[in-house]
């Protein structure tokens, strides 16, 4: 996903080669993350895709199967990757990831914690973050978690920016060699409060604390304890709306009081299509239509962003 030599720029400009991890694009809705491999095939209702075929082409290429179907071959992005990844635990999407790493105050160089690893998702958009000169350090107390979380990054080519290491945060707090030294700490946990005091003790000077948490009873216990040591302490909601911006028909024939009717607001393509003079019976128009998604995605979690306290 980013080039292990930190003297490389951090660009997708290079041509796909066998053994890279590419998103198989087919629709909005439908991603796959694929290894290429020099005689293996790809087989969807598009038809039939060989690897070999991917060789050699630059990343965002459009590629056709024998009987004319065709998908789009990406780079793996972490904005993608949220998307196609493994569901260990529920995740962070890219609407609260976005606002983590802008909060966080997050830029390459930085030295992050992080507990828990969970899928890994915040992880990829940190360690991008902190490229090529930071590090992010994440823990999850389960082990296999923290495994399989390790071979997703080897992956995706961050093993060099990601270290992964099993550890009860909750009870056992960061380790101590990290003390000072953290630009920023995130907390996934069901009792962040219990780790917060740890935290504080990682972070450097004017460093940032973000918790992440479902219910507002954990945010108002994490800001209690977050009053002792921290300063600046602020609770967001990211709420995502998306819209569907489409080609459709809409109604100039007029309701019986006279108005035209449109189904929804629109902006006109082609206004000599509206009516058909001489037929008299052609009242509908192509037009491009937006309208919010049927489907919206409601409540993820709160956000608590709070600042160390400076020590006179």
């Amino acid at each position: 996903m980013l080039p292990a030599d930190g003297k490389k720029a951090i660009s997708f400009q290079h041509l796909i080669a066998n053994g890279d991890l590419i998103i198989v694009y087919e629709r909005h809705d439908n991603l796959k993350a694929i290894k290429v491999c020099d005689g293996s095939e790809l087989q969807n209702r598009f038809g039939v895709f060989k690897h070999s075929d991917w060789i050699g082409k630059p990343f965002g290429s459009k590629v056709f199967s024998s009987k004319g179907g065709f998908v789009y071959l990406l780079a793996p992005t972490p904005e993608l990757w949220t998307l196609v990844l493994s569901h260990r635990t529920q995740i962070l999407y890219i609407a609260d990831i976005s606002f983590v790493v802008s909060f966080l105050e997050i830029v390459p160089g930085c030295v992050v914690l992080e507990s828990g690893t969970g899928s890994g998702s915040l992880s990829t958009s940190l360690a991008r973050a902190v490229a090529p000169t930071g590090h992010v350090y994440t823990f999850d107390f389960h082990e296999q978690r923290a495994a399989s979380a390790r071979d997703d990054f080897e992956k995706t080519g961050l093993s060099n920016l990601v270290t992964v290491g099993v550890r009860d945060i909750q009870g056992e707090g960061f380790p101590d060699e990290f003390s000072g030294a953290a630009d920023s700490v995130f907390l996934d946990l069901p009792q962040p409060w219990l780790a917060i005091p740890s935290a504080g003790k990682m972070l450097k000077q004017d460093g940032v604390l973000c918790s992440f948490s479902p219910c507002i009873e954990q945010v108002q216990r994490s800001c209690e304890t977050m009053r002792l040591n921290f300063t600046d302490i602020r609770t967001f909601e990211v709420l995502l709306r998306t819209y569907e911006v489409r080609e459709g028909k809409t109604d100039f024939g007029g309701s019986e009081n006279g108005s035209p009717i449109s189904s929804l607001p629109c902006k006109r393509r082609q206004c000599s299509s509206e009516i058909d003079n001489n037929r008299g019976d052609n009242k509908y128009s192509t037009a491009v239509m937006a309208r919010p998604s049927a489907e919206a995605k409601g409540h993820t979690g709160y956000l608590t962003f709070a600042r160390l306290k400076c020590i006179q």
